[in-house]
């Protein structure tokens, strides 16, 4: 018996609540939640008493917040109509003024250092001299001009110590490596702390500084094939491992308010595993554990180190967030993230392995319908972006959609993907269309082969890189796919490579030997591109694109869109004028997937949620 419906507007709206964190002294919490139609911040006690919006946004709500280090102000970032042009904003609770801390038209800004050492500024980068770089400058939360500390001579990022000095900084090199610089002080000259080939240059990254200042915590693949956590001491360049895993990336890691070295990792297996690095927490990750229904995993600390906030993240229930006293080793749950999930008939993940046709081992997660046959099932392979990053475990809003219509879900992490150590995401450099797509359907081909996917019923989706992987299905795959669902995916790699970001281009070497290079080999990028091959789609084509995308930008859409018009071949095309790369208006993203949801069930048979149209 097939279970109820659950409304887009429930999977797709809109959250109840979600993303809280402490104030810095302990007294209050923050997190997003609805006014005005879209996500502001609210702010209220440890109980979510009294809460208010201290926001007004309107018109795009926010996504990305943090609290200023004076506890008095809250910081959020936020673009115009998705140009990611992010400004950086200032609420101020006592006065409830908002104030645009960076108001610069076409400059992108972002939030570099906070630290209760100087609670009243903070550190930003912004490409307000030139937009390929984004200089280092200090702004006072009581006003004021931001005044330039650091000109960026090339570097790809910077790393402030607790004072708010810029001490680090990432420099990416011609050949695709990158170094990671210290200096001893502002005024002193730069050095390489630590240096990474091409290969590393993906899994490398610096975290912080120490409360001293003496070492720097970094993840790094040098000298390992997966990541791991180091600390790497700044006068003489000695690395100490600090946590590695045999098989998988370091992905996540906490830092101890006081010392700030690193007292938790977060490791990324079939599920999230949360590894405690400072003896003196065992006791409290065994308390949060044994209160929480899944993976932990956290997400605010304040200054005194005595309330916490994790996420309780499981496959088949909406994402609970839970609040820890280590006083008294007291756990309460503050909230979930949609309230009207919670019972419902929701899917599990299963996680699965199998064997490339060249040996490569893939991994990724089925989701089977709930309370159906595990047999013949319409299928959607449904791809991540990226390509740089990877499927895990847990709720995820388009799986249940999918499931929830009938649909088993398909989700393999194709080479390329990160997660798996650098030798597994470098095996997916210039393979593009190659055999990155190759995973893509040995996964499906293996789905049939065990009865579970009808191979008359299947289509392919994904966002980003995979709405690349969608329109290379349809295009060098049309006999396996009944149809193909593309949002914002590069059609033709020449010109995508070719219009990136200009605050990409102190890593354009390294994109460009990921996936080559449009000048000395634009044949071929040009024959591993979907555009290339447009006369042989004969399979229904649904297209979605956001007009102000700077990463993936409207004419890719719009070219292959003309080549399917011109052949006659079945298409659907959407395009948001107020959207950039991937759709923030709750009001865009429902229309979206209520056109999405019927092209799927036109063409493989799922279940579709009646519409006014209907």
């Amino acid at each position: 018996m097939s279970v109820p419906l659950i409304t887009r507007a429930l999977l797709f709206g809109e959250p109840a609540r979600q993303s809280p964190a402490i104030s810095p002294d302990g007294s209050l919490i923050s997190f997003l939640a609805p006014h005005n139609g879209v996500l502001n911040i609210w702010v209220g006690d440890r109980v979510i008493r009294d809460s208010r919006p201290v926001t007004d946004c309107r018109r795009r709500g926010i996504t990305m917040y943090s609290w200023a280090s004076d506890g008095r102000h809250l910081l959020y970032v936020q673009d115009r109509d998705g140009d990611e042009n992010t400004h950086v904003h200032a609420v101020d609770l006592t006065t409830g003024d908002e104030r645009d801390l960076t108001p610069f038209d076409g400059v992108q800004a972002h939030i570099i250092g906070l630290d209760r050492r100087v609670p009243g500024e903070l550190l930003v980068g912004m490409n307000l001299r030139t937009r390929g770089l984004h200089d280092a400058y200090r702004i006072s939360l009581a006003g004021g001009e931001p005044r330039l500390v650091a000109e960026n001579t090339g570097f790809g990022g910077w790393v402030a110590d607790r004072d708010l000095q810029v001490r680090g900084a990432v420099s990416f090199r011609s050949d695709g490596g990158m170094d990671l610089l210290v200096r001893d002080g502002e005024e002193d000259p730069w050095r390489v702390l630590h240096s990474a080939r091409y290969e590393d240059t993906g899994m490398t990254r610096p975290i912080g500084f120490t409360d001293d200042g003496k070492r720097l915590t970094v993840l790094s693949s040098v000298d390992s094939n997966t990541t791991r956590l180091v600390s790497i001491e700044v006068a003489s360049g000695d690395v100490e491992v600090v946590y590695e895993d045999p098989r998988f990336d370091v992905v996540g890691v906490d830092l101890n308010p006081d010392s700030r070295h690193p007292d938790l990792a977060v490791v990324l297996r079939e599920r999230n595993h949360l590894e405690v690095l400072d003896p003196a927490l065992e006791r409290d990750v065994e308390v949060l554990r044994a209160a929480a229904d899944g993976d932990v995993v956290p997400l605010s600390r304040d200054d005194r180190d005595r309330w916490w906030i994790v996420q309780d993240n499981i496959d088949d229930a909406p994402a609970g967030y839970l609040l820890y006293d280590r006083v008294t080793g007291r756990v309460e749950t503050l909230f979930t993230h949609q309230p009207a999930l919670e019972g419902a008939a929701l899917a599990r993940m299963d996680p699965f392995t199998i064997t490339a046709r060249d040996g490569l081992e893939l991994s990724g997660y089925l989701t089977f319908p709930p309370n159906e046959p595990r047999v013949d099932l319409p299928a959607v392979l449904n791809v991540h972006g990226g390509p740089w990053m990877r499927d895990g475990w847990g709720f995820r809003g388009e799986v249940q959609w999918l499931a929830n219509r009938g649909y088993l879900v398909i989700q393999v992490n194709f080479r390329g993907s990160t997660g798996y150590g650098k030798d597994f995401a470098r095996a997916g450099d210039r393979e593009w269309g190659g055999r990155m797509q190759d995973d893509l359907i040995d996964a499906v081909q293996w789905a049939v082969r065990c009865g579970f996917a009808d191979p008359g019923r299947i289509g392919i989706y994904g966002t980003s890189y995979g709405g690349y992987a969608a329109l290379a299905g349809a295009a060098f795959s049309p006999d396996l796919f009944r149809c193909a669902l593309s949002v914002c995916g590069p059609s033709n790699l020449r010109t995508f490579v070719e219009s990136v970001p200009a605050y990409w281009a102190p890593m354009a070497a390294r994109l460009r030997r990921a996936i080559g290079d449009p000048e000395s080999e634009p044949q071929f990028l040009w024959a591993r591109s979907p555009l290339s091959r447009a006369d042989a789609i004969r399979i229904p084509v649904f297209i979605a694109q956001g007009a102000n995308d700077p990463r993936v930008k409207e004419a890719e859409s719009e070219q292959i869109v003309t080549a399917l018009r011109e052949r006659g071949v079945e298409h659907h095309y959407m395009i948001f004028d107020d959207e950039g790369h991937g759709f923030v208006d709750p009001r865009n993203r429902l229309a979206f997937y209520a056109a999405a949801e019927r092209f799927l069930a036109d063409h493989l048979g799922g279940r579709c949620e009646a519409t006014s149209r209907d």
